[in-house]
């Protein structure tokens, strides 16, 4: 059964599903939620049986996921895909916690034999298979403000692990912490597709337990990438493509600030836009392909020359070496130095999008700190699900720091007000979040608000505090290279080589920079992946006169 409001597209996934599948099944199509529920009912009333249903997500009056709800009631057992022309993130966790989507495919699914076909002999095969058991999946039990569970589930959410959510006092949350035999003091608490229980996890311990890459599989490499944003993961799918043994060590998930985007539009390429986890997503799996290993949730502690070797040291004690190491560990939202914001961190004061919060701010007001594109693309995201969005903006205008097409989308939008001139000078709440303190600069006043929803982007801050002195950084912690490295023609000190350092190389040979964390960085996507292909190219530099 398949549903989709576009006639073209209707007819199109019935034609490449009929090719393939209309020997031994019927293909049913519908271009409404409501004619297509109608023709289930038929179905159910003749005694036939459902199993597998396509449901597009953007539907007026009825979307995939309201569609695929009243499916179920119907179809408990057809397995599940919701169609989508981007990779939301939000629609497809919500799906999954809602109604059990086995799998959501991206439109165009061109050729259908890589895309949609292996997708659906494999419903197919759990449908006949599992005598109608539902699906394993991971399971999430926790509270509702508390920080450590929201940064679970965002964690798997970055990751794009599906799971499913309950809330501690839910009936099925209290059946499984039974059946676990877990307490309150083991939340949050996390049981694989395997039926493993993890009580209060690691992100480490996760990591390891959902399928996700935690140890190199060597000892020595030819580049070392150290974090996973559009330049770490640029060098990677460069240094791969191009013969060199790569590792690419990543502490939470590929795509930085860039993979929490919710809408990325000014990258070349892409007309439509594309969500950054997708983006991230698309180049994570492309550096796969050429070779590149990636290593998901190791901090790194420290850099290291041994000999030819440079070392990077992991904080649990572990380490991985190589010819040369690209540090693109990228930048970190500054805190919000407010009474009260620290406590309140993950209960209501989020950094960055935190997209796996978005579906609870619906139908209430949100607010939003900062003036630059990552806030305004957070608060159009925002504005299509909640009742308000208010932006605060310290300068004069959004204009100083804001591409214009993301202003004039903002200005456009019924629902977003931009308050300029306005900081946040407190944070109100017991167990979560309620309210702000707000100073007009202009008139020196101050106001209460009342809100369970503040979302922060200001500011940019290294993460360079874990490098030791012999890394030449600013005064901010930016990592200076090449030239800037020079005092009036003399190279840095302890530098060892009979030439000057290269473009993107720091104070210590073999260690290259690229993306925001370098001294002097363009802060776009576009010119950090840039940087992580100039970086490989001048390790083959490197290389050659090693």
């Amino acid at each position: 059964m398949t549903v989709d409001d576009d006639p073209s597209v209707s007819r199109a996934v019935a034609r490449d599903l009929r090719r393939q599948y209309g020997r031994d099944h019927r293909i049913v199509r519908g271009e409404s939620g409501a004619q297509t529920l109608e023709a289930l009912r038929e179905l159910k009333l003749r005694g036939e049986q459902v199993a597998v249903i396509l449901a597009d997500y953007r539907m007026p009056q009825m979307n995939g996921i309201e569609f695929l709800e009243k499916a179920m009631d119907i179809f408990p057992f057809a397995r599940r895909v919701l169609l989508t022309a981007y990779a939301d993130t939000d629609a497809a966790i919500q799906a999954i916690n809602l109604v059990d989507v086995d799998h959501y495919l991206l439109k165009p699914w061109d050729p259908p034999e890589e895309k949609l076909y292996p997708v659906v002999d494999d419903l197919l095969r759990l449908w006949e298979d599992s005598n109608h058991v539902p699906v394993p999946e991971t399971k999430v039990v926790g509270h509702r403000w508390s920080s450590r569970s929201f940064e679970v589930r965002d964690f798997l959410a970055r990751n794009r692990v599906p799971y499913r959510w309950y809330l501690s006092d839910e009936p099925e949350a209290e059946r499984l912490l039974t059946a676990a035999e877990a307490g309150d003091d083991c939340i949050p608490l996390v049981i694989t597709p395997g039926g493993e229980v993890l009580r209060s996890p690691s992100d480490a311990q996760l990591a390891a337990r959902v399928g996700l890459t935690v140890k190199p599989a060597e000892d020595f490499y030819d580049v070392v990438v150290v974090g996973g944003g559009p330049a770490g993961l640029g060098a990677a799918v460069y240094a791969a493509s191009e013969g060199l043994r790569t590792v690419l060590v990543e502490r939470t998930a590929t795509g930085g600030q860039a993979g929490q985007s919710s809408r990325i539009e000014n990258y070349l390429g892409f007309p439509d836009g594309i969500s950054g986890s997708q983006l991230a997503e698309r180049a994570r799996r492309q550096a796969v392909k050429f070779g590149a290993e990636v290593i998901s949730a190791r901090d790194v502690s420290a850099v290291e020359s041994d000999g030819a070797a440079r070392v990077v040291r992991f904080v649990d004690g572990g380490s991985v070496s190589g010819h040369t190491t690209i540090l693109a560990t990228g930048v970190a939202y500054r805190q919000l130095e407010a009474p009260g914001a620290e406590a309140l961190t993950g209960r209501g004061v989020f950094y960055g999008a935190a997209l796996t919060e978005a579906m609870s701010c619906a139908d209430q007001d949100v607010y939003v700190v900062g003036g630059a594109n990552s806030a305004g693309q957070a608060a159009l995201h925002f504005a299509a699900r909640s009742r308000h969005v208010t932006m605060l903006v310290r300068g004069p205008s959004l204009a100083a720091s804001m591409s214009s097409y993301l202003v004039e989308q903002i200005e456009a939008a019924p629902n977003i007000s931009v308050r300029t001139g306005t900081t946040v000078v407190e944070a109100h709440g017991t167990d979560h979040l309620e309210g702000l303190t707000l100073l007009d600069a202009s008139t020196g006043e101050k106001e209460s608000v009342d809100t369970s929803w503040l979302f922060i982007f200001i500011g940019a801050a290294p993460r360079t505090d874990w490098l030791d002195a012999q890394v030449m950084r600013d005064e901010r912690g930016f990592v200076y290279t090449g030239p800037d490295l020079l005092v009036e023609g003399r190279r840095p000190r302890g530098w060892t080589l009979d030439r000057d350092p290269y473009h993107l190389e720091t104070s210590v040979p073999g260690v290259f920079v690229a993306g925001d964390v370098r001294a002097d960085s363009v802060k776009r996507v576009a010119s950090a992946v840039g940087e992580g292909a100039m970086a490989v190219m001048l390790v083959h530099r490197y290389l050659e006169r090693l």
